[in-house]
């Protein structure tokens, strides 16, 4: 007969003493978790119940400064270009020809009848030339003819010509002085042609742009050859405001401008008061501009304004501030509107 053995461990099993002492730790930890989570919800409301201005060291200390009232300028901003006020072309007015001579650049001051450029004349001056000939020609004829007449009314009294005779010497002496009118008046055109062989200035100014050279063909309704500027005035073209154009009149500019120079412009239009306050004091948001200013109960009230311009003391109001008023200079992003503070007045050239 066989023993069989069994190897059995001994089970753990808890004890009251034990259990008393764990369920004694939790409920010490849970009274004391009560404990602060009350006292946390006590200061929450607290805070949220306490007054403004209870406790006087809460109140927080702020900057101001008065608004100043000033005589600021108006002033317009014009960009834009030089250019010639009166900007006159030049070209060929004659026959046309080749060009022969050159005698100003660009930038030259010309005087009115100064020759610019001379244009090929050698066939108008033989034209001259003979049309002068031909004037002496028919002037001498008409003197002739002229004599003959006052001879035929002499002796036309006494019966040595017949009245025929005499009217016809007298209708000879008219047309002879027509020829002399006829060949003058050819002279003076052909003259006139010689004359615009040469290319003249129009009126005193400034040669702006050349574009001719020896050599070429110029012919009358062809591209100009040079730009004048009538007196050498010059003007500057740029874009304006509307609501601006009534405050502006007109001025010459300065003469050492030239045109095609990239030029700006300030104007002073007048001169207005204005109330100026520190750029730090101006706030923005979806409202508009405003500022902040404490009146007189210590509150700090959210005032709209309307800003006009900027100078370098600081912006300048148009609406929307008064006098003396005093206005929170920096950090009133961080103040609500209502809130109780303690202002102090900073000088106006600190602010």
């Amino acid at each position: 007969m066989s023993t069989i053995l069994f190897d059995q461990q001994p089970e753990t099993i808890a004890t009251p003493k034990v259990l008393n002492k764990r369920l004694l730790v939790w409920l010490v930890a849970g009274a004391l978790i009560l404990v602060v989570a009350g006292l946390v919800a006590w200061r929450i409301t607290h805070a949220l119940t306490a007054k403004p201005g209870a406790n006087p060291s809460a109140i927080p200390t702020v900057s101001v400064a008065e608004v100043r009232v000033s005589a600021v300028p108006t002033t317009i901003s014009i960009i834009g270009t030089i250019a010639a006020r009166y900007d006159m072309p030049i070209g060929v007015e004659g026959d046309g020809g080749r060009v022969t001579a050159v005698y100003v650049e660009a930038g030259d001051h010309v005087k009115r009848g100064q020759v610019l450029v001379h244009l090929n004349n050698s066939v108008l001056e033989p034209q001259v030339t003979n049309l002068e000939a031909a004037l002496d020609q028919a002037r001498a004829e008409a003197e002739l003819a002229e004599a003959e007449f006052q001879r035929a009314r002499a002796v036309g009294a006494s019966g040595a010509l017949s009245a025929e005779e005499t009217q016809k010497r007298k209708s000879s002496a008219v047309t002879a002085a027509a020829h002399v009118k006829v060949a003058a008046a050819q002279l003076e055109e052909a003259k006139a042609r010689l004359a615009r062989a040469d290319v003249r200035a129009p009126a005193d100014g400034i040669i702006l742009t050349r574009t001719v050279e020896v050599g070429q063909t110029s012919m009358p309704g062809g591209e100009a050859l040079f730009r004048l500027s009538k007196d050498g005035e010059t003007e500057l073209r740029g874009q304006v405001a509307e609501q601006d154009l009534p405050l502006l009149k007109v001025v010459t500019p300065d003469t050492n401008l030239r045109p095609g120079a990239f030029a700006r412009a300030e104007v002073t239009v007048s001169n207005a008061e204005r109330s100026v306050v520190p750029q730090t004091a101006v706030l923005n948001d979806e409202k508009g501009s405003y500022v902040l200013v404490v009146n007189a109960q210590g509150k700090v009230e959210r005032r709209s304004i309307r800003v006009s311009g900027m100078v370098p003391s600081g912006v300048t109001i148009s609406e929307g501030l008064n006098p003396k008023d005093q206005i929170v200079t920096t950090a009133g992003a961080f103040l609500q509107e209502g809130e109780t503070v303690k202002p102090v007045l900073i000088a106006a050239d600190k602010s």
